[in-house]
């Protein structure tokens, strides 16, 4: 088993267990992804914390394994939302290489949407 699939398989297991306990069994799809959302909006915003975004207060040192530990939250959201979204590891691996693929393309100018490459055409 590769580090993706472990993270999903880790992640459905307390996923089932956490709706079994929790009584969440039965929210449809589209309520729980909201509330997936929100929740990950919620880490964001405490990374956010983390690395002295207000320009406003003095900036505290960063604490790099508070950081990654937001992340690791943020992603716990985000895996949770693929599995409830009926989408695998080898599926998110699947759509981000064709993405990413699409990305640089389109930072090359070589894609059909047009307006992300990095030296447009004069005029254009």
């Amino acid at each position: 088993m590769d580090k993706l699939d472990e993270i999903f398989a880790l992640q459905l297991s307390f996923q089932e267990k956490l709706k079994k306990d929790r009584n969440l069994t039965g929210i449809p799809m589209e309520e729980w992804l909201q509330k997936q959302t929100l929740a990950m909006v919620s880490e964001l915003a405490e990374l956010l914390e983390e690395v002295n975004f207000k320009w406003w207060k003095n900036p505290h040192e960063l604490n790099r394994a508070q950081i990654q530990e937001e992340l690791s939250d943020i992603l716990h959201f985000f895996v949770s939302m693929c599995i409830e979204a009926g989408m695998s590891a080898e599926d998110l691996h699947r759509i981000y290489v064709g993405k990413n693929r699409e990305n640089f393309r389109r930072q090359q100018g070589l894609s059909e949407k047009k307006g992300y490459e990095v030296n447009p055409p004069a005029g254009g």
